[in-house]
């Protein structure tokens, strides 16, 4: 049954975010670099919001909450904790990725290693952005259905096509404004949530009386799953283009080191608010799914208007992924492989001109998949496997390591990759992640190469310096 109500909020909220992507293609956008990396000029604070708000989706709130609610407990907190201690690294990458003042994660590859690292790296970014807008957009359909009661194809469609219009007309631009408002409004949303859904369920005294104490334990998955989830997100927050674009569009080197630690304390103090929901689900509707864990209590003891606010900004929040991966995605094709081997005298204007069809090419294709509502999770494990085994030890390395040699970074890629993907058809055996493995063979791989060649003159890769564009 639609709740009326949600639905009314969540279709202005969507009016909202297309206004947003209408007024930046209107008035802000001058030039490619506006539209694919918001001319290099965002402030700490919004790429802090936007590096939050791509990560805090629909599995970081509605799935948060579903793991406390199920067998997780207070541990579940270590879904988005592990994220924040796992970017926190990248404050020591962000000057450097900032100074060598690239669009993409291919051409900082390309730029050391040559254009076999580049074009490799290019294709298997462009897959997995295609599959992770696939999984995004099903999330945000499926989430819509959830919480607003309509119909899972009607909902795909509707969080695909608002999606694709405003990331078409906005970029990178619209992108970042729509994830500082969707960072807000679901952090305090929630967080104001919180009092009337603790009060509603008798108090906090009263909740942990229906609760085992088992279940209130922070380490209840165990240290080796902790560590593990850690690591995860830093390879894939490195590996992931639409985190490192958040770092390309920081107006300085000292921004975007600020707005990677900032993301972390953001995230950080988020995590604990749906897993606290969905401990108060257990204590008060323990009957319920865990997927909708968060959102019946929320509805149950919250004010009307702030529960469709909620609501809103989760579903709003799942389509910042997809709108994210659905740009880079587009940026890579046009800058990586269009202009670079097809048309490199390409005009200013046809360059946002495709990136902006890319967008909508890209957004059709994975909604059609969506609509096939494969496995979320394989979907998404796959995607992340693919762009992260490989290229993770050549673009990481291309950025520290100086005496990199020329052919480190194509080894790497294809060792990473192959590793990545065997292991991953083999089931992930000893329970190492396909991601973990194949992105182990990548760096081993790549240290190898450099000691071999290091023993030839001229075997040296140019320095990113030497080559800022």
């Amino acid at each position: 049954m639609i709740n009326t109500g949600a639905l009314i909020i969540v279709v202005v909220y969507l009016i909202g975010m297309l206004g947003v992507g209408w007024y930046t293609n209107k008035y802000m956008i001058k030039n490619s670099t506006d539209y694919m990396l918001a001319g290099r000029s965002l402030g700490a604070i919004m790429v802090a919001c936007s590096l939050s708000a791509n990560n805090i989706g629909g599995g970081s709130t509605v799935g948060l909450a579903g793991k406390a609610f199920g067998n997780w407990g207070m541990s579940a907190v270590w879904y988005v904790l592990a994220a924040a201690i796992g970017i926190i690294p990248m404050a020591f990458f962000a000057p450097k990725l900032r100074k060598v003042l690239a669009f993409t994660i291919p051409e900082v590859v390309g730029r050391r290693f040559g254009k076999s690292a580049h074009l490799i790296t290019a294709v298997l970014n462009i897959v997995s952005l295609f599959c992770l807008t696939a999984s995004q957009v099903l999330a945000s359909g499926v989430i819509i259905s959830v919480l607003v009661g309509m119909n899972i194809n009607l909902a795909i469609l509707l969080a695909g096509v608002i999606t694709i219009i405003y990331t078409a007309m906005g970029g990178l631009l619209a992108d970042a404004f729509t994830d500082l408002f969707q960072w807000i409004i679901i952090f305090f949303g929630l967080l104001i949530c919180l009092p009337f859904i603790i009060s509603g369920a008798g108090g906090w005294e009263a909740v942990i009386s229906k609760v085992p104490p088992a279940k209130m334990s922070f380490t209840g998955i165990g240290f080796a799953t902790v560590l593990s989830l850690i690591f995860q997100y830093f390879i894939t927050f490195m590996s992931g283009p639409e985190m490192v674009s958040r770092i390309f569009s920081a107006k300085d080197e000292k921004e975007g080191r600020k707005a990677t630690i900032m993301s972390a304390i953001f995230m950080g103090l988020f995590a604990f608010i749906p897993a606290i929901i969905g401990i108060v689900a257990f204590a008060t509707v323990p009957e319920v799914k865990a997927n909708v864990a968060l959102a019946t209590v929320v509805f149950k003891f919250s004010p009307s208007l702030i529960a469709g606010l909620v609501c809103a900004a989760i579903i709003a929040s799942t389509m910042s992924s997809a709108d994210s991966n659905m740009l880079c995605a587009s940026t890579i094709f046009t800058k990586d492989i269009y202009q670079k081997y097809i048309n490199p005298k390409v005009e200013d204007k046809t360059l946002i001109t495709m990136t902006r069809v890319g967008n909508v090419v890209i957004g059709i294709g994975a909604m059609c998949i969506a609509l096939f509502q494969l496995n979320i999770i394989t979907l998404n494990i796959f995607a992340f496997m693919l762009r992260a085994a490989g290229p993770f030890a050549a673009f990481v390395l291309a950025l520290t390591w100086k005496q990199a040699t020329k052919s480190a970074g194509l080894v790497s890629i294809i060792c990473g990759s192959v590793a990545g993907i065997y292991w991953q058809i083999l089931k992930e055996p000893y329970g190492i992640l396909a991601i973990v493995f194949g992105t182990a063979i990548g760096l081993l791989s790549f240290v190898i190469t450099v000691l071999i060649e290091k023993n030839f003159p001229g075997r040296t890769a140019p320095q990113l310096e030497e080559l800022n564009s």
